[in-house]
C-alpha cells in the first residue's frame, strides 16, 4: 500500500506541477512583487527607494482615492443588489414561460453583454451627452429647449449614469447563467409544488431558490471580483472625469502608476484592491454558509 500512495503521489505532483507552476508565476508572484513595492517609491528608473507606510498614508489621505473607493462600492452594491437579482427574475420568468417569445426577450436581454465595452461606452456617452438622445427627448417631453443634464457636475450623482449603463450591460450575462442552472431543477418538483397548490411565490422562494445557493454564491464572486477591477467600460465612457467624479480605483491606479510613474504607490493601491476583494468574497462565503445551513 505504502509502494501505491507514493506512485499515486508522484503521479498527482507530474500532473499539478504544470499548473501549479503556472498559477504561481501568473498569480502569486505579481501579487508578492506588487505588495513589496508597495513599500518602495520607484519611478521605472534606478533603484528602488524604500518609504515604509507612506504609500499608504498618501493614499488613504486622497480624497480622489477615496471618492474612487466609494463608487467602487457603488459598483459592487450594484451588481451584488442590481444585476444578480434582475437577472435571477428574468431567468426565473423565462424558465417559467410566464412570457410569450421568451427565446426573443432571452436574446434581447442578453445581447448587451455581446457588445464590447468600449463600444457600449461610446454609445451611452453619446446618449447621455449634452446634445444627445436623452437630452433631447427630456427637451421635446418637457417643452423646454434650454435643458441641459448636468448630472455629470454632481459630484455625488455623477457615477450614476455609469452604474445604469453596468447594470443595463451585464444583466443579461447573469440571466443566462441562473437560466441554466435553472433547467437542472427537476421539472417533478415544481409540478409536485403546483399540485399541492403551491403560488408562484412559495415556488420561487421555497423551491427554487434553494436549489440555487450554490449558484448565487459563485456569481456573488464573480460580481465582486469584477466590480473591484472595473476599468474598460469606466475609461471609454468618461475616463474617470469631469473632476475625478467617476473615477474607480483601477482607474487612479492606472493615472498614478502609468501617467506620473509611481509604480511603488500603484502597487499599494493594487495590494487595496486585491485585499477589498478577498474581504468581501470572505462576507459572501459567511452569508453563503448561514443560507446553505438554513436549507439544509
Amino acid at each position: 500500500m505504502t509502494e501505491i500512495r507514493k506512485q499515486r503521489t508522484i503521479a498527482y505532483a507530474v500532473f499539478t506541477a504544470p499548473a501549479v507552476l503556472v498559477y504561481g508565476s501568473i498569480i502569486i508572484f505579481p501579487v508578492i512583487y506588487s505588495f513589496s513595492l508597495s513599500f518602495f517609491q520607484w519611478t521605472g528608473f534606478g533603484a528602488p527607494e524604500w518609504t515604509g507606510l507612506s504609500n499608504y498614508s498618501v493614499m488613504f489621505s486622497d480624497q480622489v482615492f477615496r471618492h474612487g473607493l466609494r463608487n467602487n462600492l457603488l459598483v459592487v452594491a450594484v451588481s451584488i443588489f442590481g444585476q444578480m437579482p434582475l437577472g435571477f427574475l428574468l431567468a426565473y420568468i423565462l424558465y417559467r414561460g410566464l412570457v410569450k417569445a421568451g427565446r426573443f426577450f432571452e436574446t434581447m436581454i442578453f445581447l448587451p453583454i455581446t457588445i464590447a465595452a468600449v463600444v457600449v461606452a461610446l454609445l451611452w456617452a453619446q446618449i447621455f451627452s449634452p446634445t444627445g438622445l436623452f437630452t433631447t427627448l427630456i427637451q421635446r417631453a418637457t417643452g423646454n429647449p434650454r435643458f441641459v443634464l448636468r448630472i455629470f457636475e454632481s459630484r455625488t450623482f455623477a457615477i450614476v449614469p455609469v452604474l445604469f449603463v453596468i447594470l443595463w450591460m451585464y444583466t443579461g450575462m447573469y440571466m443566462v447563467i441562473y437560466l441554466a442552472n435553472l433547467q437542472k431543477i427537476s421539472p417533478s418538483v415544481i409540478e409536485s409544488a403546483i399540485i399541492d397548490g403551491a403560488s408562484e411565490s412559495q415556488i420561487l422562494f421555497r423551491i427554487v431558490t434553494p436549489a440555487m445557493i450554490n449558484i448565487l454564491f459563485t456569481t456573488a464572486v464573480f460580481a465582486i471580483s469584477g466590480s473591484l477591477k472595473s476599468f474598460d467600460l469606466i475609461w471609454a465612457m468618461t475616463q474617470g472625469g469631469p473632476a475625478n467624479y467617476t473615477t474607480v480605483i483601477a482607474i487612479y491606479m492606472y493615472i498614478t502608476t502609468f501617467k506620473y510613474y509611481r509604480y511603488g504607490f500603484g502597487s499599494a493601491v493594487s495590494v487595496v484592491i486585491i485585499v477589498l476583494s478577498l474581504g468581501l468574497i470572505t462576507l459572501a462565503q459567511r452569508i453563503y454558509r448561514y443560507f446553505e445551513n438554513r436549507y439544509e
